[in-house]
């Protein structure tokens, strides 16, 4: 992989209107080859065979099953509530709508 450079760096933080010092340009070149060369050894090891993954660790649902049960009626449901009107909960208006 191509090296990034000093000319790389602050073409970079001029475009994301970053204000970089030299020190800091300096800096982050060393540091984005650093990463790139993580990068490259992981494709080099990267082979087709070897599905992509999310997780090195396999995940299970922690979830309960999705089973149906009895729900409560219309009545039920708005029997708690502060205000009902024709059926349905009542809010207040915020929209100015009729």
């Amino acid at each position: 992989m191509p090296a990034i450079g000093r000319d790389d760096v602050a073409r970079l933080a001029d475009l994301a209107r970053i204000q970089l010092s030299d020190d800091e340009i300096t800096r982050f070149a060393g540091e984005f080859d650093a990463i790139m060369d993580a990068v490259a050894s992981v494709s080099e090891v990267a082979a087709q065979d070897v599905p992509a993954t999310s997780h090195p660790i396999p995940l299970t649902n922690v979830f309960r099953e999705d089973v149906v049960t009895e729900t409560l009626t219309q009545e039920e449901a708005l029997a708690g509530a502060p205000a009902a009107e024709d059926g349905r909960f009542a809010v207040p208006q915020i929209l100015g709508e009729e």
